[in-house]
């Protein structure tokens, strides 16, 4: 269990025994046998600037080392995240499916729009969130089934997170399930016998997405502005006047943003201290680590892979040259285990000197808007575990999420004990 958990010997030979100009990193059969790692261990001592020749996405570079990642993700006026370029995940968007939202913008319109929606996450608006997490982490927690087999991911961290955004965008509370579903359904790849099959069928679903948020729009637009997203969007000049497009884009945008990542985070903190039990037993000896235990998960988790980027132009990036157009792929997974930035990084340990020196929430103009409030939702999830019980027991595999951008459960079989 050296790396983030189960990787195999196979696994390590077979990462090892491919050519290195066949690798692939972003296999997403990878990320759903947790068998990437070795892979990018690789990479990062071989070619930390990787040309990918072929995949089912496409030609691209992978950048493996977390200076590197850096200076990708600061450098914004030759790295693009435009949604006309291919936007930010290595699955390109069908050219008349692109849709723009302030995550794959870049300035100036970039940060107007987030601009309008930064408020949300304000220190101010953070306090009043923390009594709202609180009473309903409380509520949810207490509601689970004792001594008996259940589904952390389904009872708990979805259940959480979802109840959070309902309120953020002030969503009908009892259908709040349909923003879980839209996520999941606009990160998801087309497979057979997968959430969705087919690009058409994806795009259908988001069209009811569009519809309900579209009604939420035209109820909030005549109404007095109000602290939810949709009237600060619905009242803002930077988005009051956007296409249904770039609504769509932008709800998506703060769906996936405010549900995957803590979501994921919220299970992968239940699974790191099952493999790491000292660990466990020291936060159970002393709550107070919880403070730097949050950071650590999310390290350790790093809920999105990647993020992507477009050159527009050609650059020099380690031995490499980078043309103007290729694709681009920030691997936060991998920055977040390179040695030569982190201590020990293979190893969860959750009093670490500086914590929150991980690449998971991104650097530079599209630094997550949301980080506080995830650190602020695990914190509190956490301290209200530690009241209630010793220990939530992981009775069996998680089931992993078939993508190499979001990196995530669809299960996590636990039993907590009295």
């Amino acid at each position: 269990m050296g790396y983030g958990g189960s990787t195999s010997q196979d696994a390590q030979s077979r990462a090892y025994s491919i050519p290195l100009a066949d690798l692939n990193p972003g296999d997403p059969d990878l990320f759903r046998t947790d068998t990437h790692w070795p892979y990018f261990e690789r990479l990062r001592k071989e070619e930390p600037v990787h040309w990918c020749r072929a995949s089912e996405f496409g030609p691209y570079w992978s950048v493996t080392k977390y200076q590197d990642i850096m200076s990708v993700d600061t450098n914004h006026h030759v790295f693009s995240s435009d949604a006309a370029l291919g936007g930010i995940t290595i699955r390109d968007a069908r050219p008349d499916l692109r849709r723009p939202s302030f995550i794959a913008m870049d300035p100036p319109k970039h940060d107007v729009q987030r601009k309008a929606v930064s408020p949300i996450v304000s220190p101010a608006n953070l306090q009043t969130m923390e009594r709202i997490i609180r009473e309903r982490a409380a509520k949810i927690l207490d509601a689970l089934p004792i001594g008996e087999t259940f589904d952390w991911v389904d009872k708990v961290s979805i259940e959480l997170t979802t109840q959070m955004l309902a309120t953020l965008f002030d969503f009908p509370f009892e259908e709040r399930r349909k923003l879980t579903h839209w996520s999941d359904i606009a990160t998801a790849l087309p497979i057979k016998g997968g959430l969705v099959e087919t690009e058409e069928q994806r795009q259908a679903e988001l069209m009811q997405c569009l519809a309900y948020f579209t009604k939420l729009w035209n109820e909030r637009v005549n109404e007095a502005p109000r602290g939810d997203l949709i009237s600060m969007m619905a009242h803002s000049d930077a988005t009051r006047n956007m296409s249904p497009d770039e609504y769509l884009g932008n709800i998506i945008l703060l769906i996936v943003g405010g549900n995957d990542t803590t979501r994921n985070s919220i299970s992968g903190g239940v699974l790191a201290l099952n493999q790491n039990p000292a660990e466990y037993a020291k936060l159970r000896a002393n709550p107070d680590l919880i403070a730097s235990m949050v950071p650590e998960i999310i390290r350790w988790q790093t809920p999105l892979a990647h993020m992507r980027r477009t050159a527009t132009e050609d650059i020099a990036l380690g031995d490499k040259t980078i043309k103007k157009g290729d694709k681009v792929v920030m691997w936060y997974v991998s920055g977040n285990r390179d040695a030569d930035a982190i201590d020990n990084p293979n190893a969860f340990i959750i009093d670490r000197e500086r914590p929150r020196q991980h690449l998971s929430f991104g650097f530079g103009i599209h630094r997550c808007v949301g980080n506080r409030l995830a650190e602020l939702q695990l914190k509190i999830v956490w301290e209200e575990i530690l009241k209630r019980w010793r220990f939530v027991e992981v009775v069996g595999e998680p089931r992993r999420v078939r993508s190499s951008f979001v990196k995530g459960y669809e299960t996590l079989p636990v039993r907590i004990h009295k």
